[in-house]
């Protein structure tokens, strides 16, 4: 038997471990589910997101437990958020979300801090208690603005 045959069969089982491997990144590094732990729909209603986007890790206590899946504008002009959660989360409906930015000027994500109620969110539940973004930029501005009335004054 020639040593082509066996060369070519080498190569092509490594393309295809090749193509396999750039397959599975791409769906790691883009944030896709491609199996993994069942997801349960919560909903938080904030005044302000200040830059939150789509596929935005979902925390609690630093730990990852989900993503945010939609963002859309509700009937009163609200940012209504769609949080994709761990469904084996046990939930309590006093649980509060906080829009968090990592560092300085990093990336917005979703901060959950679960309550001490003995009831539980079920899928598709209305997270009430909630606190928008601060937005830099609207405080540096404010802190200008204070300082230039405070140089007026003197």
């Amino acid at each position: 038997m020639s040593r082509a045959p066996v060369r070519d069969l080498l190569v092509g089982l490594f393309v295809l471990a090749g193509l396999g491997a750039v397959a599975y990144l791409s769906l790691s590094v883009g944030g896709l589910s491609y199996g993994g732990p069942a997801r349960m729909a919560l909903y938080a209603d904030f005044d302000e997101i200040g830059g939150l986007k789509p596929r935005a890790q979902v925390v609690i206590s630093g730990v990852k437990v989900g993503q945010v899946s939609s963002i859309t504008l509700d009937e009163s002009y609200r940012a209504r958020v769609r949080l994709d959660v761990d469904a084996a989360l046990k939930l309590p409906i006093d649980t509060s979300a906080s829009i968090m930015t990592a560092g300085l000027l990093g990336d917005r994500y979703v901060s959950l801090q679960v309550g001490g109620n003995d009831k539980l969110l079920q899928p598709g539940d209305q997270i009430t208690m909630t606190e928008s973004a601060v937005v830099l930029e609207r405080v540096i501005g404010k802190l200008i603005y204070s300082g230039s009335d405070r140089e007026k004054k003197q």
